[in-house]
């Protein structure tokens, strides 16, 4: 019995995986990580320094945001900032006009991009390679060198100092187009031909089976088209003048030349740059580990 427990026991042993060495470090390699932290740390802090000042700073009176515009720790904590903004100002109704053109803009571009993605991936029709050539072209274009010709196109057509004027040239974008086809063609084409045969036309299986699998892309379009329109403004200099549709970017810009009152107006503008950069912050945080991560929904073989 002792002698079958002890060859059971060596067999055990034997079959036992070993266990990996313990990875050791040295001095150097340690001394290396330490720096190379060290190093993450400091370019951390100097990309988030200027937001945090942005933040103290408008929580400050105008006296000390001007002897000490650098603090990060008020020495008075003051509201009377935002309550400048919200009280004394425009400032509510050029939030309003840049949330109803944002949602808008981005609802359709997210339609329309991947109505033009999917077509020039999928559909074969004459002079699909010129329009994507000319699409990307586009994309080489400097957006100034448009300004001029698309105010006299607003007012030529009667969408100057209009929503409609703000929304729909923003409608359609040039580098959204490009990501969809780039993604679309990366879906096998096997997943929609049991629709075809089932009858499904291109627009039905773009829909109900594509569209679906390309999320993913979708919220890469959801993010750099909110973020893109919400922070317009060269668009919105030129397509209107209405104080009625003044957004964010022209309203906050307008505090710069001292619309509100005399002095820096530090915390006033600061203010407003810091709600401004809420909801893309909101968005940016709710959709990043979504972006562009994976095909989702692809067939499996």
């Amino acid at each position: 019995m002792t002698s079958t427990a002890t060859a059971e026991a060596e067999v055990l042993i034997q079959a036992a995986p070993a266990r990996p060495p313990r990875r050791r470090f040295s001095r150097s390699s340690i001394a290396g990580q330490v720096a190379l932290y060290a190093m993450l740390a400091v370019l951390a802090l100097i990309y988030i320094y200027p937001f945090l000042v942005q933040v103290a700073t408008s929580f400050k009176t105008d006296v000390e945001a001007a002897s000490d515009p650098i603090g990060l720790i008020p020495n008075v904590w003051s509201l009377a900032a935002y309550e400048l903004l919200f009280t004394r100002s425009d400032f509510p109704l050029w939030f309003a006009n840049s949330a109803i053109v944002t949602i808008a803009v981005t609802l359709g571009r997210v339609f329309f991009v991947s109505l033009a993605g999917y077509a020039l991936a999928r559909l074969q029709f004459r002079g699909r390679g010129v329009i994507f050539a000319l699409v990307v072209a586009v994309m080489a274009v400097p957006g100034v060198v448009l300004l001029i010709p698309k105010f006299l196109v607003l007012n030529q057509i009667g969408l100057y100092d209009s929503y409609a004027g703000m929304i729909l040239p923003l409608l359609v974008d040039a580098a959204g187009v490009f990501i969809m086809k780039n993604f679309f063609e990366s879906i096998p084409p096997s997943v929609e031909e049991q629709a075809r045969i089932d009858g499904a036309g291109p627009f039905r299986v773009f829909w109900s089976i594509v569209l679906p699998m390309a999320r993913p892309a979708l919220i890469t379009i959801i993010i750099l088209s909110f973020q893109g329109s919400w922070n317009e403004l060269s668009h919105f200099i030129v397509a209107t003048q209405s104080p009625e549709l003044t957004t964010l970017t022209k309203g906050v810009a307008s505090l710069a030349s001292g619309q509100l009152s005399q002095g820096s107006q530090y915390p006033i503008k600061l203010a407003a740059a810091a709600i401004m950069t809420i909801p893309v912050a909101i968005v940016f945080f709710v959709f990043q580990k979504r972006i562009m991560n994976t095909t989702e929904g692809a067939v499996k073989g």
